[in-house]
């Protein structure tokens, strides 16, 4: 029964697999704090495993854990957006240039909408051109990634953790496919090796206990669903006795 309540909806057995061996890492290096889907306080994604490290008196240390099992689920999420920025500029440029001569070649797609024939817009989709489909195809799928496809990236750049991990079964695994500043995990004979080692990325110790507090909340979600508590138990609880201060 606990299996059942603490998989996630649509997950498959592959992907619940790979975050059970690395809360199973995790714990193993030290990290004695670790939840499954955290919802991270710096941005809008959440981890499939978060970890806490303690270090005495100091600040502990952080890791995020993404388990892919797909290359599609994979790229999906490694969008690199300067180089897709680049690449959306320059598709632009050539957008421009094939409207430019289609105008002249095909002066009937004009669509006479407007007071001034130097403002009429141009239904370009009307002709099928292969080339002209091509680009606006291209410029889709890359406006869709920059909007949807960066979560590596913003992970790092806003500095969630102090590591990160991506977790991956050993036939996907590829370092060209590893995102920057990323370490590798891959699993092989029921356990997980490291073949990358992640770059540190500092932060400061305030968000190392926020992060500490969503995984302490990330484990009451689970407890109360393994225990059958619900909110409005909670809230029924709550008009019953008052908060206890502290």
């Amino acid at each position: 029964m606990d299996a059942q309540l603490s998989a996630k909806r649509g997950e498959t057995e592959a992907h619940r697999r790979l975050k059970r061996l690395a809360v199973l890492w995790a714990q193993a290096q030290g990290y004695s704090a670790c939840a499954m889907e955290v919802s991270l306080p710096q941005c809008r994604y959440r981890a499939d495993v978060a970890g806490y490290r303690a270090r005495g008196r100091e600040a502990g240390t952080t890791v995020i854990f993404e388990c892919k099992q797909v290359l599609s689920d994979l790229r999906r999420d490694n969008c690199c957006s300067s180089s897709a920025r680049e690449r959306l500029a320059s598709v632009h440029k050539r957008r421009a240039v094939l409207e430019k001569h289609l105008r002249v070649h095909y002066p009937t797609l004009r669509s006479g909408d407007s007071l001034f024939p130097e403002y009429d817009s141009h239904d370009f989709a009307a002709i099928r051109h292969h080339s002209y489909g091509k680009v606006v195809r291209e410029i889709t799928a890359l406006q869709n990634r920059l909007r949807g496809s960066t979560k590596f990236e913003c992970l790092t750049r806003y500095r969630c953790a102090n590591l990160f991990f991506l977790v991956l079964p050993n036939e996907l695994y590829s370092e060209a496919e590893i995102p920057a500043g990323w370490g590798a995990l891959v699993e092989a004979d029921g356990s997980l090796q490291l073949c990358q080692k992640p770059a540190w990325h500092d932060n400061t110790a305030e968000s190392r206990l926020r992060f500490l507090q969503r995984i302490a909340s990330a484990g009451t979600r689970l407890l109360n669903r393994q225990l059958e508590i619900d909110f409005d138990l909670v809230q029924a609880e709550r008009r019953r006795y008052a908060p206890i201060g502290v």
